[in-house]
């Protein structure tokens, strides 16, 4: 794969100690690479390592957050494949070229999967063991690891769904969930993260929360049936059994009987709407990628 194709793109606040790590390890895997570096309003030396290797520097006036800054470098990116890294040096350089393998199999994004042993403690990786069982079962399918930064993607796709991307420390969960739900493969490679260089900018019950509403709010966005079909089942079940009970008991139809079933109906009817207008959000998408798939049969079959 010819590196004049890739664009490496990585968010810092003040990771100074990790870029020195990882720029040099990357200079010398990708020579001829584009790689670019967001300063996210940081305080140290990011730019002043940055000048060192060849480096497209976007500085953002202040911290306008990670999401904020992979979309920052995604529009400025000029290669057809995005590869996301953080900068705290976690990340082996030496595993781009496996993340690239996969997209060359026909994957449109490539995950690295944190291994167990990854994990920077057993609260995060117990948090993180919960986000991808929901997160799978919203989907339908298997996540393996929903908050890594760590990915390549092709950028024709990416940048389709940079307004649906909050600028905060979530983008992974979105852009997982955008790809799953538009039909576009997605592969994981396992991977083992290092230490990080400095203190996580993450916090377990600050962010937690975060992340456990916008992993509802893509679910809904991503499948919304998944969400209030069962909602509307559950309503429909106590309005049924209160019914019954009140009648046993009481030989009337009560208003709160009443209220459930109502409940459940309209929960059913908002579910429909709802999938309608997701829809919507992925029609680009979908005509990308039959205009593709059209694109390729005919170089395989030209007339």
């Amino acid at each position: 794969m010819n590196s004049h194709e890739i664009s490496i793109i990585i968010p810092a606040k003040n990771e100074a100690a990790g870029l020195r790590i990882i720029l040099p390890g990357i200079r010398k895997l990708y020579p001829d690479c584009e790689l670019i570096v967001v300063n996210d309003g940081s305080t140290d030396d990011t730019e002043a390592i940055c000048s060192d290797y060849d480096v497209t520097l976007i500085r953002h006036p202040y911290s306008m957050g990670n999401g904020a800054s992979i979309k920052s470098g995604a529009r400025e990116a000029s290669g057809d494949l995005l590869v996301f890294l953080d900068a705290d040096g976690q990340h082996d350089p030496a595993d781009i070229g496996r993340l690239l393998q996969k997209i060359g199999e026909g994957y449109e994004m490539v995950i690295g999967a944190r291994t167990n042993d990854s994990q920077a403690s057993l609260s995060r990786e117990v948090a993180n063991r919960f986000y991808n069982k929901l997160a799978s079962l919203m989907t339908g399918h298997r996540i393996l690891d929903l908050t890594s930064g760590f990915r390549a993607v092709r950028a024709r796709h990416f940048r389709k769904f940079l307004y649906l991307l909050p600028n905060g420390f979530s983008y992974p969960t979105t852009s997982t969930m955008a790809f799953f739900r538009s039909g576009l493969p997605v592969a994981y490679v396992p991977i083992r993260a290092g230490e990080r260089e400095g203190r996580s900018k993450i916090r377990i019950l600050r962010d937690g929360t975060r992340f456990l509403v916008i992993i509802l709010k893509i679910g809904t966005l991503f499948s919304p049936m998944r969400l209030f079909l069962p909602v509307s089942l559950l309503l429909f079940l106590l309005g049924t059994g209160y019914y019954i009970v009140t009648f046993a008991t009481e030989h009337r139809f009560t208003n709160m009987s009443a209220l459930l079933l109502t409940s459940s109906v309209l929960s059913f009817l908002i579910g429909i709407l709802s999938e309608q207008v997701s829809a919507l959000h992925y029609r680009g998408a979908d005509e990308d990628m039959r205009r593709n798939w059209r694109e390729t049969k005919n170089e395989q079959h030209p007339d």
